[in-house]
């Protein structure tokens, strides 16, 4: 593959951030059907494409870390840990912006939380961002098809994090998501991660990933498009399968 190809991903999920939270019809209830189609694609490409891949990647973490019992399945163990920990987060958000509203009728979390929401967030970007940098060593097929599903997953994310922050989010959360974003990818070039932490990132991105789609399609105030929701993981689950075969 061409060296730095990953740059173009990098530059075009940096526009998403900069650009998604101004498609104003992607906005409101019931949901849009783009984003919970955006939503399949990402969930059809964890569990058709990341997981399988977790999957040979708990040998090497197996030699490294051998464990007994619940320990040995390291990976779904750290997957499991990302989705808690963005749930918790989702959690804090949620109950933080009730309280202001009944306290001072702002329909806001409150800064800590925005704090901690966004440098998770920042975090989580960062290893996306680390993981399309490695993605250059593979087929090009599977940079393409990483590139696509965070692509989409972004512009779930977005919506998300502007519904619970909206200015505070337009205004200082998305720029930091994408200074986080480039900082992972070029951290690449100085650090090189082995086969086990790498399946260990790849993990923990899988658990958020599931996590924040299904938080943005299950609420029942949303209205969420099921069938177009449905559509996107099952068009994207198919085009992964025609792949691999």
């Amino acid at each position: 593959m061409s060296t730095y190809i990953s740059v173009w991903p990098v530059i075009i999920l940096a526009l998403i951030h900069f650009l998604g939270t101004r498609l104003k019809t992607l906005s409101g209830v019931p949901r849009s059907i783009w984003l919970s189609m955006a939503g399949g694609v990402s969930v059809a490409y964890v569990f058709l494409h990341l997981f399988p891949e977790l999957n040979e990647g708990q040998t090497h973490v197996e030699d490294r870390l051998p464990g007994e019992a619940f320990l040995r399945h390291h990976v779904y163990i750290v997957a499991l840990v990302g989705l808690i920990v963005f749930y918790g987060l989702e959690r804090a958000a949620i109950l933080s912006r009730q309280k202001k509203q009944e306290q001072a009728k702002q329909d806001l979390p409150s800064a800590g939380v925005f704090w901690i929401h966004i440098g998770s967030f920042a975090v989580y970007n960062a290893l996306i961002g680390y993981l399309l940098f490695t993605r250059e060593e593979g087929a090009f097929t599977q940079l393409l098809l990483f590139s696509i599903a965070m692509a989409l997953h972004f512009m779930v994310n977005d919506f998300g994090l502007l519904e619970h922050h909206k200015d505070r989010y337009v205004h200082t959360g998305r720029w930091i998501l994408v200074l986080a974003l480039i900082a992972g990818w070029a951290i690449g070039f100085f650090v090189e991660l082995s086969h086990t932490l790498l399946a260990l990132v790849l993990a923990f991105v899988g658990g958020g990933i599931v996590l924040n789609v299904l938080k943005e399609e299950l609420p029942e105030e949303r209205e969420s498009r099921y069938w177009a929701f449905i559509l996107g993981a099952l068009a994207y689950g198919s085009l992964l399968l025609s792949i691999q075969e």
